[in-house]
């Protein structure tokens, strides 16, 4: 249903912490203009965990409205509360969103049985695709291949965006799924190897900052030519490494600050890029051709 270059795009911020709302409407025509397949608001890369619920479902509807149908919207709408979850896909569904991408529950570590009946619910309650999205570095919480098979047998799941950082998974979960769910990287340094291995495209930071450039990648991936996937990865690659420098999203917000398309803000518990850490940046901009 959704494919290649999926932008999981920052929710610009004035220095207050205010949302600038100008700059979000500036920064999707940047991605349609720059060729960015679909565009995942509010998730991790957005500070969904410092927006409140207003402004999450605030943020939701500028990028629908700025859109315009023009490429799709995927909502950020995970949460470790089961409610929470099923009140915010609701919400993204009302608003426009085409999809939805909630995160595995953090911090509180279901088993395996409690992810399956959470997805299962949200699904059931609310009828719009919905992608899985496993990344236990950040939430201490592993959704395993055969639970995911499991749910592949829900109509309304349609995919899963896996950051385990691990091709060996990508290539089960391809392997499990066959045409019943789509794997989406979560990781930009394996995205190109895990599309050319039956992915469906990449959620993807890195995109932020180069985004001709992953749309371009993912679609030579997509059509198998591995010469010209790897040309392209291979010039992105530094980038995908320093924009983890610090904490997703310090370094990504920095970058698309220096290509002037938002402001500094960033909101606490999360500060500025570190100093010593802007040349890294920089010349992995400049490796990528998205600055002199």
């Amino acid at each position: 249903m959704f494919r290649g270059s999926m932008v999981a795009i920052v929710t610009p911020m004035r220095a207050d912490g205010a949302l600038d709302f100008e700059a979000l409407a500036r920064l999707v025509e940047f991605h349609i203009d720059s060729g960015t397949d679909a565009i995942v608001a509010v998730g991790t890369t957005g500070e969904s965990a410092t927006l409140d619920y207003e402004e999450h479902i605030a943020v939701i509807r500028k990028v629908v409205g700025q859109v315009k149908g023009r490429i799709p919207v995927i909502a950020g709408t995970g949460a470790n509360s089961t409610r929470e979850a099923l009140h915010l896909t609701q919400r993204a569904m009302e608003a426009g969103a085409d999809g939805c991408l909630l995160v595995t529950p953090y911090y509180n570590k279901p088993t395996q049985e409690g992810l399956y009946q959470h997805y299962k619910l949200i699904a059931d309650s609310v009828a719009i695709p919905q992608i899985l999205y496993n990344v236990p570095g950040r939430t201490a919480c592993d959704m395993k291949p055969e639970t995911v098979e499991r749910l592949a047998d829900i109509p309304n799941i349609v995919g899963i965006k896996e950051a385990s950082g691990s091709i060996e998974r990508i290539r089960e979960l391809v392997r499990r799924l066959g045409d019943r769910m789509d794997v989406y990287s979560g990781e930009d340094g394996i995205a190109a190897e895990a599309i050319l291995n039956g992915a469906k495209g990449t959620i993807s930071v890195t995109a932020n900052v180069a985004p001709r450039a992953m749309h371009e990648m993912c679609a030579a991936a997509l059509a198998g030519d591995r010469n010209l996937t790897e040309a392209i990865d291979n010039r992105l690659a530094e980038l995908h490494k320093a924009l983890f420098l610090e904490s997703n999203p310090i370094p990504v917000k920095w970058a698309v600050g220096q290509l002037d398309l938002i402001p500094p803000g960033i909101r606490l518990p999360l500060t500025p890029l570190s100093d010593a850490l802007h040349p890294a940046v920089l010349a992995a901009m400049r490796q990528a051709g998205v600055i002199g």
